[in-house]
């Protein structure tokens, strides 16, 4: 049973104000890598679903121009069944969470190890879709104390420049333009024609528009979109790493989907030696949205 759901947010660099639902533990505003190099992290917002403390809680990483709520509908009931806490985030320069320049997996890292420590979660599940999988996967293997499992959503530890559509995606939300003091239905649909003229994916270009906004009378992205184009080669891209997480992983693969190849496998089992490898049939890239029944039926059997 939900007894609370806790949340913080942040304002929006040029976004206007937003307000705080429930005070909890604020991150702090920096911290030192292990290396020993200092990386400012972020105070992202999140929601917190309560569970028994007795458990590792399941944290849940968004993908690239996703947000928090993308998992709401699946963190509820999955809070109900397992019975567990259940975090989502908002990923810096995404959300509700603040801009930054550096979108780099070290920082976007850091940003959830601060989170992770500070709300005393740790160690948790951690769970990450596309760029969320990334960052969930380099968490792993920096802090493999921080993470009791890992569940990484359609994506490996290997590049995917060469299939991916998502730089063509900022083109098209960038070039938008909607005029000031239009309906918010008039603002989608002129944004909806405009991008439709490069992406034809209908299912695509709605997750687009979840980040529009309204801000003083103008429609504007809430996603950074100059930070996200400057490090797409980055975010598309995985930070090469030595070590390997010891702990049990699971590869949970879209059946549809080509973002993880047999030729990743041998990368896959080097970083993660016990990693399990599941495919959702009838599964595009977006696993959860695609088949949310079976998405959870994966993440139940892995927790068994």
């Amino acid at each position: 049973m939900l007894r609370w759901a806790h949340s913080w947010r942040l304002p929006l660099r040029g976004l206007g104000p937003s307000s705080l639902s429930f005070s909890s533990v604020p991150v702090a505003p920096s911290s030192s890598g292990r290396s020993g190099t200092e990386r400012r992290s972020v105070l992202l917002s999140y929601k917190l679903l309560d569970g028994e403390a007795a458990r590792p809680a399941l944290v849940f990483l968004h993908g690239l121009f996703g947000s928090k709520t993308n998992f709401n509908s699946i963190t509820k009931a999955l809070a109900q069944q397992t019975g567990r806490r259940v975090l989502t985030v908002d990923a810096r320069n995404h959300g509700e969470s603040p801009h930054s320049p550096d979108m780099s997996y070290e920082a976007m890292s850091q940003d959830v190890q601060d989170l992770l420590t500070q709300l005393g979660l740790v160690p948790c599940v951690l769970i990450g879709h596309s760029m969320g999988g990334r960052t969930a996967m380099l968490l792993a293997l920096q802090r493999p104390e921080l993470v009791e499992r890992l569940i990484a959503v359609d994506i490996g530890p290997v590049g995917t420049t060469s299939h991916s559509d998502f730089p063509s995606y900022m083109a098209a939300m960038r070039a938008v333009d909607i005029p000031d003091e239009v309906s918010r239905s008039s603002a989608r649909k002129l944004a909806d024609q405009q991008l439709s003229t490069v992406i034809q994916d209908m299912a695509v270009r709605q997750f687009l528009l979840t980040n529009l906004v309204e801000v003083d009378g103008r429609f504007v992205w809430r996603v950074n979109l100059e930070a996200l184009a400057q490090h797409v080669d980055e975010i598309l891209a995985f930070p090469p790493r030595q070590e390997s997480y010891p702990g049990p992983t699971l590869f949970l693969l879209g059946g549809n989907s080509q973002y993880v190849h047999p030729s990743h496998h041998a990368e896959i089992r080097r970083l993660f030696p016990q990693a399990q490898m599941q495919t959702v049939p009838n599964a595009g890239h977006w696993v959860h949205a695609d088949r949310p029944q079976d998405f959870m039926a994966a993440i139940r059997g892995f927790l068994a």
